[in-house]
């Protein structure tokens, strides 16, 4: 028989994994995995968990909470020697990669893919000595995810990261940043945010990144540069109908690997976790975790 290892945060989504935990064991029974369970108990406790499971070879792990608890869950597996095929059940705020591979809301639903699912191979993101699978980004709104306190969270969902943007937008100050890509592309200026994205969905914009695929070995990459906060307000609306590649303060370009330096501290957003601060490198790692989908 198989053996999965169940990580989850018992505090995501309303609590609702931790209510249906028997569900989920008597599923992935009837799938043919003998599971057990690890509750998170803090910051960097899903990774620990997931580093455990790979030194014990399990055959599966599962990420069961928000991007967080995925983001840590990668961060456990990521350039082992062996590596366990990764499960998703989204139950977090925004589900932004869940969202991005087409899972299920529903935690039942989800399940079942799981169960019945095939692995395929994606691509992930390495920054130095941390891995990401969605997004990363640095710029004052890429904070977003870590200033709003979890209880918010949990009761506002989604809508928290709204009211918690709509109250920075007038502090929003620009930066000024050097990025090196793939095809001598070289931007040095100042900017308002960069983004590097594995997938198409970002923040709850399902159109940010139309062009990205999770297998094709390349990052899509979005700098806007410096801008007024009207015209900020109008690109956002812009990307809410995936029309921002027109506006000319906004660049867009493909790459397997960026170098990004400022002139002072920038603080990342990893997979919407306070990740790293430049300078960095990041490196696209082709089809390097085998996704259950």
């Amino acid at each position: 028989m198989k053996r999965a290892r169940l990580i989850y945060n018992p505090s995501a989504g309303r609590e609702e994994v931790r209510k249906r935990i028997p569900d989920i064991l008597n599923t992935l029974e009837e799938a043919g995995y003998e599971t057990s369970c690890h509750a998170t108990k803090g910051e960097g406790d899903a990774t620990l968990a997931a580093r455990r499971a790979v030194e014990n070879r399990f055959d599966l792990v599962i990420a069961a909470g928000g991007d967080g608890t995925v983001y840590e869950v990668i961060n456990g597996i990521a350039e082992q020697r062996y590596r366990p095929a990764l499960g998703i059940i989204p139950a977090g705020t925004t589900n932004d990669f869940a969202r991005a591979i087409g899972l299920p809301r529903s935690i039942p639903k989800a399940v079942g893919v799981i169960a019945k699912g095939k692995p395929s191979p994606i691509d992930i993101g390495k920054i130095n000595d941390k891995y990401f699978i969605n997004i990363a980004g640095g710029g004052s709104l890429t904070t977003l995810t870590y200033e709003v306190p979890s209880k918010v969270k949990t009761m506002l969902g989604q809508l928290a990261y709204y009211i918690k943007g709509i109250e920075k937008l007038p502090f929003l100050s620009p930066m000024r940043v050097r990025i090196e890509a793939d095809n001598n592309i070289v931007i040095d200026e100042e900017i308002m945010l960069f983004l590097i994205a594995n997938s198409n969905s970002v923040g709850g914009f399902e159109k940010l990144m139309p062009k990205a695929k999770l297998d094709d070995g390349l990052f899509d990459c979005i700098v806007l540069k410096k801008t007024s906060l009207p015209e900020f307000i109008r690109i956002a609306t812009m990307a809410l109908k995936g029309e921002h590649f027109k506006h000319p303060n906004v660049i867009h370009f493909q790459t397997k690997q960026l170098k990004a330096t400022a002139n002072k501290r920038v603080d990342l957003n990893l997979d919407g976790e306070l990740g790293s601060s430049l300078p960095c490198k990041f490196t696209a790692l082709p089809r390097h975790i085998q996704l259950i989908r």
